[in-house]
């Protein structure tokens, strides 16, 4: 009796079975718990993965810090990232940081001190720098405004005869109806996506300058600290 041999769709159909029974046989992470580097390690040898590669990986992912943004209608108007830095950093490597984020960003900004607080702000980048019990927490922040200001007004202007519309549906007029809402549809729906089209490229560039900061700025307080961040009235 010679062996079945599969086609290329069987195949493709055999390995998403296994995978999908590997997934559900898998334990179950406890809602609001999580898992150390060594258990990550044992379900990477578990997999094949050298746990070298999952320390390093785990490494990459604490110095880019924890993503977050806002988002309307599904687009991302808003991007952000939280690095949390296992020390205080001095004066000398925020005056470093001042000038990473000038470079990186390409804008010159202003900063400003209040109390422990240090931030850098452009417009709508923002950069904050707050003491926490083990060291420094940087903020980054960012909002397109003028992309979502566009949205929200081709909304509007579509808006506008919306209602006249829907009383025109329990009337006669219906198909003048129709044609008088055509220009403010087509307006809005001009200045909807003149905004929608500049958010994902706009958000995906800003996410990765956000992460390179982020990883710079961990090397940099992973490093011996070579003085003290002093209060501004000291």
């Amino acid at each position: 009796m010679t062996d079945r041999r599969y086609s290329e769709e069987e195949v493709a159909e055999i390995f998403k079975r296994a995978a999908e029974a590997q997934q559900t046989a898998r334990r179950q992470l406890p809602s609001g718990e999580g898992m150390t580097l060594a258990e990550l390690e044992s379900i990477g040898r578990e997999v094949g993965i050298p746990p070298e590669l999952v320390a390093q990986a785990a490494r990459g992912l604490d110095r880019a810090g924890a993503p977050a943004g806002r988002r309307f209608l599904g687009l991302p108007v808003g991007v952000g990232r939280t690095v949390e830095l296992p020390r205080r950093l001095t004066d000398a490597e925020w005056d470093h940081l001042v000038v990473d984020l000038r470079e990186t960003f390409d804008a010159r900004g202003t900063v400003r001190i209040d109390g422990t607080l240090r931030q850098w702000i452009n417009g709508n980048l923002q950069a904050l720098l707050e003491p926490t019990p083990g060291g420094h927490r940087l903020r980054l922040r960012t909002l397109n405004g003028n992309a979502r200001n566009l949205m929200f007004a081709g909304l509007a202007v579509a808006g506008i005869a919306l209602g006249p519309l829907i009383v025109a549906g329990y009337t006669t007029n219906l198909a003048n109806a129709l044609s008088g809402f055509a220009p403010y549809a087509l307006t809005g729906a001009a200045l909807f996506g003149l905004g929608a089209i500049r958010i994902p490229r706009w958000a995906k560039n800003r996410a990765r300058q956000m992460e390179e900061v982020a990883a710079r700025l961990t090397m940099l307080a992973n490093s011996p600290q070579t003085g003290r961040l002093s209060p501004p009235d000291e």
